[in-house]
């Protein structure tokens, strides 16, 4: 008998993520789409079956313990295993303030998305990825994730200076290693991929990507089945990034 797949994307009722769901449930995956707010979410997920896709939604606020353990219990009703997890909610609160004036609290509240909410997520959804026998990870990063990138002056990167929204994305990458490692075992790959520069609500759409391009290669190690790489960091373009 086949199973159908399950996915689960996080931030996903716009931007990025909602192409993210889109390209995973053409693809014949059944998606949860992940909003924090409701009508949003649902929204997203009645412009996505209307075209014939299998998407459900499921209210999450990864910055919410609580929000993330219900959405957890919500899910493992209703499903045995999830085949992939996409975290793809993050936020830029601050991109004009430099380091030595930004406020703490802002700082904060950046890494309890960027971060601590990637982490937070993974964590509560082991149990569902390790029953999927081949399941895989993508955290949703940033070139400037990259120390080698934005201290290089060639580097597009390197003329950007985030302390907030920066440090979070570093910090993702050593997170994603760290699941990498411990998760090997049970063949379950975590990886990191650099969506490029899309047009999003995250940077007032001064992206030069869509966020079709910008979901592609989220997509591409979502899929990448039992024999692709883990505890990597990827490009638009699919070629492995510096870290």
């Amino acid at each position: 008998m086949t199973v159908q797949r399950q996915a689960l994307v996080t931030g996903a009722n716009k931007g990025i993520g909602l192409a993210i769901a889109k390209g995973l449930a053409q693809a014949g995956m059944s998606v949860w789409l992940g909003a924090r707010d409701r009508q949003r979410g649902e929204r997203a997920v009645q412009e996505l079956q209307d075209t014939g896709l299998d998407v459900k939604l499921i209210e999450i606020d990864v910055a919410d313990d609580a929000s993330v353990g219900r959405a957890a219990s919500v899910l493992a009703e209703h499903i045995d295993a999830l085949h992939v997890l996409v975290n793809n909610a993050g936020i830029l609160i601050d991109a004009s303030t430099p380091p030595s004036k930004l406020r703490m609290d802002d700082i904060k509240a950046t890494f309890e998305v960027n971060l601590f909410g990637p982490i937070r997520v993974t964590q509560s959804f082991i149990p569902l990825l390790k029953a999927a026998e081949g399941a895989s990870v993508v955290m949703m990063g940033s070139g400037l994730g990259s120390l080698t990138l934005i201290t290089d002056p060639t580097s597009i990167y390197s003329t950007v200076n985030l302390l907030d929204y920066t440090a979070s994305k570093v910090a993702l990458n050593a997170a994603t290693v760290c699941f990498a490692k411990e998760l090997a075992s049970f063949d379950i790959k975590v990886n990191v991929v650099e969506p490029g520069h899309v047009q999003t609500d995250l940077n007032d759409n001064t992206g030069v990507t869509t966020p079709e391009e910008g979901a592609a290669s989220a997509i591409r190690l979502a899929t990448i089945g039992k024999d692709g790489p883990t505890g990597g960091f990827y490009g638009i373009d699919g070629a492995i990034q510096p870290w």
